[in-house]
């Protein structure tokens, strides 16, 4: 059994974390009884009884014929208090909303969660509308530009070994080009997602320096087929401005509380 801080870990909070997450990646692809309990590595009479408890309370839903499990409608509300209850989000909205305003391009807040970042607030362009809104959602960190923006801001031997997945044909994949990528994201100060992450998107991403190592960040996407070199100027100087407020407005520590 493995400890954090001293504390032994409780198996049974743990295999309940590990099966929520597990049907929060699985996304709109349910699952049945079997799958959980054979990728979860536990017996399928325990994972009856946890899939059932987790039910009643609604953090896990269940189809007619309750052979079919996914996440439940808890686990919105959670998240949701999440987004609501953080200092660093509150101060940063009022800003993404300016960006998109200035731009008219789609702005993203996101946040390092391991190798992955988390996208924490959206503003939408008008011109290009994505069908299932990114907040809530996770990117690997490799692959675009809020990633990138904050792998630069630590050292190069934290990164993992690789190969890393590839989620469009421009992704990188090996440590030593996503290592030659973030020194040029130190250099100029931002980073360049280039159809990285999403074919037919390009980004620009801006670490949010009110931690160190920075733990935020925002950035612009844009449709390649409407970013001109003229246009590509205009995002990095507004995107720069629009950091430095919202990193003014960020109390030292992200508020009253300093959460890890």
């Amino acid at each position: 059994m493995s400890e954090a801080g001293g504390v032994r870990e409780v198996k049974s909070a743990a295999r309940t974390v590990e099966l929520l997450e597990l049907l929060a990646a699985r996304g709109d692809r349910p699952a049945r009884l079997q799958e959980l309990a054979d990728a979860l590595d536990v017996p399928r009479s325990s994972m009856y009884a946890l899939l059932q408890t987790l039910v009643s309370r609604g953090w896990v839903r269940t189809d007619v014929t309750g052979s079919l499990y996914g996440i439940g409608l808890h686990a919105l509300l959670t998240g949701t208090s999440y987004l609501d209850s953080d200092p660093r989000v509150r101060a940063v909205r009022p800003y993404l909303d300016e960006a998109s305003e200035a731009l008219g391009e789609t702005v993203h807040m996101g946040r390092l969660d391991g190798r992955n970042v988390a996208y924490l607030a959206t503003r939408e362009s008008h011109e290009y509308l994505r069908t299932i809104s990114r907040v809530g959602r996770r990117l690997p960190a490799h692959a675009g530009a809020l990633g990138k923006a904050l792998l630069a801001e630590r050292p190069d031997r934290d990164l993992p070994e690789g190969p890393y997945e590839a989620l469009t044909p421009n992704s990188h994949t090996s440590r030593e080009s996503l290592t030659a990528d973030l020194a040029r994201v130190r250099a100029r100060g931002y980073s360049v997602d280039r159809e990285e992450g999403v074919p037919g998107i390009v980004g620009f991403g801006f670490a949010l320096r009110y931690d160190r190592p920075a733990q935020d960040a925002i950035s612009c996407s844009v449709p390649v087929a409407r970013l001109t070199p003229g246009h590509e100027e205009r995002i990095v100087a507004v995107m720069r401005e629009i950091r430095a407020k919202a990193e003014a407005a960020v109390p030292s520590g992200g508020g009253s509380v300093h959460w890890r």
